[in-house]
């Protein structure tokens, strides 16, 4: 009986005689059939700051070994667990749902396989946070109840997905065809004006009378969701709930989410039988007092799966105080932008190391990047929205993948949902994390933080193997 790995190299070697005669032999193709994790064998898919290598896998036969050196140690144990993974992936405002959907058919299907099929030649990210109404990369400001002034709705007999029904909706369709697992979280950047304390898009806060209206808002936008297919897994309350200069945006202090959630959406989910989770805060790790002490109280607390954070204040590491205070409760990691001219020496070194290794080492269950596409002018937005966000993707009449595209790709095309993050030790500069999957492979991640070269060990059971990885280069291995 033939081996797997046989019967891979007979094929590799059948498909390569094919494509002789048709011009050579396909790279992707090559891949898929070499692929072959194994706890004899380990792939190792590399990115250099240079470019010199883009989250590609390496022709570098490593294997476990009986080995003696001096070179620092990462020891990999399975038996240290920590939290389960829900996925990596990216923000899919309505402007990157625009630009994906006017492009030709057949180019958008082979780039939604790209980025979201679970087979070798792909990515796989396996998580999408979307917003509820628009985001400030949507190309205009708009809620699901827009009226006009003076005009109140608190039936929500206007409510209407008319804009996401352009792009948004069709474009999860697609991708839902792609990978029906995939989960998707829903964030309000606002509420409609007319329940607003100053009538504007831009800041003001939630009026107390609105708050029933409101709930039954995000009742009603679960359910019109599903209508279309799409189930939301989670929602946050508002993002960034301290930043009012956005376009559009909307203060919310934590009594008043506390409120929000333990005196209205809470009981209206349970009402209607809603299990999308509730997650607070969604803003920024320097002021954890926030979502804590919602937590803190016990009848807000049984209905909050857990918090949400960005990283433009504070530290990585406070997620884990979080955490402590809450352990029952999940943390999420849901946006990060990359500011033009989205500097690659830079910022794929960084968010590896803060927020893929540090997001997950801090109990985070999602990492995502802000945002999936723009164009080459960094559009669209709203008049106030971010000028300066580069996508992970860039689509003119080319599309260009940038920095977010490789830092998801590392975690996303191996660390399935459903993995384990399992101890690993941090030997100085080798920044690590590591995962098992529900089939049972062993992830890690590694990021050499040192301005020379690193050569290091990786030890697990009882076997090691060795690795060289350059300055600021990120090495993925999985076996």
């Amino acid at each position: 009986m033939f081996s797997n790995r046989k019967i891979c190299f007979g094929l590799a070697l059948l498909f390569c005689s094919l494509a002789f005669l048709t011009g050579g032999c396909n790279k992707k193709a090559k891949e898929e059939v070499e692929y072959v994790p194994s706890q004899s064998h380990i792939s190792f898919w590399l990115t250099n700051i240079d470019k010199s290598a883009l989250f590609e896998r390496q022709d570098i036969d490593l294997a476990f070994e009986n080995t003696t050196n001096n070179y620092p140690t990462i020891q990999v144990d399975t038996t240290e667990t920590f939290q389960t993974i829900d996925g990596f992936g990216f923000n899919l405002t309505g402007g990157s749902a625009q630009l994906i959907m006017n492009m030709d058919p057949s180019k958008r299907k082979n780039l939604l396989n790209e980025l979201f099929a679970t087979n070798h030649f792909n990515i796989g990210a396996s998580y999408l946070r979307i917003s509820i109404g628009s985001s400030d990369l949507n190309d205009r400001v708009f809620s699901y109840n827009d009226l006009l002034p003076g005009q109140t709705d608190t039936a929500l007999i206007n409510f209407n997905l008319a804009f996401d029904k352009n792009d948004v909706i069709p474009l999860l369709k697609e991708i839902l065809a792609i990978n029906p697992d995939i989960k998707i979280m829903g964030t309000p950047w606002s509420a409609p004006i007319w329940m607003k304390t100053n009538n504007n898009s831009i800041g003001g806060s939630l009026k107390p009378e609105y708050y029933p209206t409101y709930a039954k808002y995000f009742v009603k936008y679960i359910k019109e969701m599903k209508k279309e297919g799409i189930r939301i897994d989670a929602v946050t309350i508002q993002n960034e709930p301290f930043n009012v200069k956005n376009n559009p945006s909307m203060l919310m202090m934590p009594e008043d989410q506390e409120n929000f959630i333990k005196n209205h959406l809470g009981p209206a989910f349970e009402k209607d039988s809603i299990d999308t989770k509730i997650v607070i805060y969604d803003h920024n790790p320097n002021i954890i007092g926030y979502p804590i002490s919602i937590m803190d109280d016990p009848e807000a607390r049984k209905y909050i799966d857990g918090s949400a954070y960005h990283l433009y204040g504070g530290t990585i590491e406070e997620l884990s105080k979080v955490h402590e205070a809450h352990p029952d409760k999940n943390i999420y990691f849901t946006s990060q932008w990359i500011n033009a001219p989205g500097n690659f020496e830079k910022e794929f070194p960084y968010h590896i190391k803060t927020l893929i290794i540090g997001g997950t080492r801090n109990w985070c269950r999602v990492v995502l990047e802000w945002n999936l596409a723009a164009d080459q002018n960094l559009r669209p937005h709203t008049e106030g929205g971010c000028t300066q966000c580069v996508g992970a993707l860039t689509i003119d009449n080319f599309v260009t993948r940038n920095p977010a595209y490789y830092i998801i790709a590392h975690a996303s095309k191996f660390v399935r949902p459903g993995s384990v993050r399992i101890g690993s030790n941090t030997p100085e500069v080798l920044y690590n994390v590591a995962f098992k999957t529900p089939k049972g492979n062993i992830v890690l991640i590694v990021e050499n933080d040192a301005k020379t070269p690193q050569t290091f060990n990786v030890k697990y059971g009882g076997k090691t193997f060795t690795s060289t990885l350059n300055s600021k280069s990120v090495g993925t291995y999985v076996w």
